[in-house]
């Protein structure tokens, strides 16, 4: 049993050997490494766009950060900003867009100043950064923001022409960041309603175009002022004023002008929408006109019966005297003094000589010069190839 408990102090005093060592050591390392803290200001930094900005820091208490670590970086801690390493600055890995453009300012390194310059601000510069320093294992940081600002020129007036019974003014500049407050007042001050187009330019700055209807019966006398927020800074155009002469009236005599035109527009376009009427209703008399007349000359039609005797030699008639067909084979016919020998002709056995009459020939390819009755001693022509069909009247 008392083996068993001299083992037991032992190893009791074993642990607290090693609990010893390791907190000498600790501490040792702790006293080597210099504690401090970083501290940066409490409020934001305001920078303005083109110039150069310092954003301090330093050391707290007060010791060389000649040989420490200093790393400055906005939301990602390898891609830094500015980085001081081994004494010097270090520029391979720097983000590009602050190339040139950062330097530590190494005149307080010695006394914990690790300040940082950033020259030809931008308003992409803006944002937080951490200020961290290190040396050997133990590091600190501060925080702290960066706002960019940039004033545009004095607010400049336009008139762009009537609208909505009114006058429509433009209040314009340009080369503000961040966006500003464009406020229209009157006379007394009060707050007028507008509307607002905005663009930014290529470097980030901001250009402005506010209008706003003015009527005769309202508010004549008016400023423009464009704020900027960063930088509490105000511009005011002074107060102008717009004459009377300047808002729409209404004549009489373009009001009669106006009801005379209205007035002859009507009466032209009834005018056109009656004779078109009157168009379409003669068309349609002439139409039925035309039909009635058919529908009467078909009552005058009248049937034709061939004369043999007059055809030509190379016409065949059929049996019942009513058409005919060509030939390349001469007939041997007895020679009659009314027969065609030299045109391809032959006549109608009925003759007419008043009256109207109607008939209807329809042709075959061939050629063919039908000729009807004895008082057409005409000389007959070729006719085209067919079939067509032709109206003749006497």
């Amino acid at each position: 049993m008392k083996v068993l408990s001299v083992f037991h102090s032992a190893r009791a005093s074993f642990f607290l050997h090693d609990f010893i060592i390791f907190f000498i050591t600790f501490y040792v390392h702790k006293l080597e490494s210099a504690p401090f803290t970083v501290t940066g200001p409490d409020h934001p930094v305001t920078a303005i766009v083109g110039e150069d900005i310092v954003l301090p820091c330093h050391l707290s208490p007060r010791m060389s950060a000649k040989n420490m670590e200093v790393r400055w970086f906005q939301s990602e801690f390898s891609s830094f900003v500015h980085l001081y390493q081994h004494g010097k600055d270090q520029y391979e890995q720097q983000m590009p867009e602050y190339h040139g453009r950062t330097e530590l300012l190494q005149a307080g390194i010695t006394d914990g100043k690790v300040a940082l310059r950033i020259a030809n601000i931008r308003p992409s510069d803006e944002g937080q950064y951490h200020c961290l320093v290190q040396d050997g294992v133990f590091y600190e940081e501060a925080v702290l923001e960066l706002k960019v600002a940039a004033s545009g020129s004095v607010p400049h007036i336009s008139v762009e022409g009537h609208q909505d019974g009114g006058i429509r003014v433009v209040c314009q500049s340009a080369g503000w960041y961040p966006e500003p407050d464009v406020v229209w007042r009157d006379l007394s001050g009060q707050h007028l309603s507008s509307t607002e187009t905005k663009s930014k330019d290529e470097r980030g700055l901001f250009e402005i175009k506010n209008s706003i209807i003015i009527t005769e019966i309202s508010n004549q006398n008016l400023s423009c002022s464009i704020r900027n927020t960063n930088l509490t800074e105000e511009k005011e155009l002074i107060t102008f004023y717009i004459s009377d002469s300047f808002f729409p009236r209404v004549s009489l005599w373009m009001v009669a002008l106006s009801v005379i035109l209205m007035i002859l527009l009507v009466f032209i376009s009834l005018t056109l929408f009656l004779f078109k009427l009157r168009g379409k209703h003669l068309d349609t008399i002439s139409k039925l006109h035309t039909e009635l007349e058919w529908r009467r000359s078909l009552s005058d039609s009248v049937k034709v019966t061939l004369d043999p005797d007059s055809a030509h030699p190379h016409l065949i008639l059929s049996e019942d005297q009513k058409s005919v067909r060509w030939e390349d084979t001469k007939l041997d016919l007895p020679d009659n003094p009314e027969r065609f020998d030299t045109y391809r002709c032959v006549l109608g056995c009925e003759g007419f000589t008043t009256g109207r009459h109607y008939w209807e020939v329809e042709v075959s390819t061939g050629v063919l010069c039908p000729v009807l009755g004895t008082a057409f001693q005409e000389r007959c022509g070729e006719i085209g190839e067919g079939p067509e069909k032709s109206n003749k009247n006497d």
